[in-house]
Order: C-alpha cells, then structure tokens, then sequence
C-alpha cells in the first residue's frame, strides 16, 4: 500500500515539472511575442544603439517603461528560469522518493546554476 501512495506521488510530482516546464515556455514566449511586437510597432527598442539593459533591475525598469527590448530580456530571463525551476521541483521529487543520492547531484547542480547567475551578474 505504502508503495502505490509512493508512487503516485511520484507521478504527480512528474506532471508538475512537464507543466512548469511547458508553462515556463509558454509564458516566456508569450512575453518574448509582445516584445518583438512593441519593437515592430514603436520602431525602435527603447534605448540608444548597441546598448540593452542587462541587469534584473534595469530590464524591470525598462518592462515599467515598456521598452521593447527590456521586455523581450525579460522573456529571455524567464526561459532561463524555467529549467532552474525544474531543477528546484526535482529536489523535492527526490526528496520526496528518499533518494537521498539524486537529491544531493539535484542539490549540487542547483548550486553551481547559482553560482553561474551571481558570477554573470557580478562579474561585469
């Protein structure tokens, strides 16, 4: 009886990451979409040429101001998210299974995609 609970948690916990994964798609292409599309209708991006805002705070700004090219690096941020949200969910789905060994390789590879963030934000 315990492994049928197990595992049907385990099957739930596999179709919450297939849905964050298509809706972390979806919704990053939807914003990409509206970018592209205030880009085609105000004719430019919104900032001098050759520059784009590259930091969280910058393209939230410029989303404020709806800057074409801040929207769509927000819908290049969000699509980059969306794998690290899986791998988030996938700490608990192993947790959840008690191996305790994918656990901690999920753990660790969460780490290092931090790491890599705060490495590219800082490191400019």
């Amino acid at each position: 009886m315990q492994d049928n609970k197990i595992k049907q948690e385990i099957e739930d916990v596999e179709l919450i990451i297939g849905k964050i994964m298509q809706i972390g798609v979806l919704i990053a292409g939807a914003v990409l979409i509206v970018g592209v599309v205030a880009l085609l209708v105000q004719g430019d991006g919104g900032y001098a040429a050759g520059a784009h805002p590259s930091r969280p705070l910058a393209i939230l700004a410029g989303v404020a101001a709806f800057k074409p090219y801040a929207i769509m690096m927000l819908g290049i941020f969000l699509l980059i998210l969306t794998p690290v949200l899986r791998v988030v969910v996938s700490i608990y789905a192993f947790i959840k299974e008690h191996d305790k060994l994918y656990a901690w390789i999920t753990t660790v590879v969460l780490v290092i995609l931090v790491i890599a963030m705060l490495i590219g934000y800082f490191g400019k």
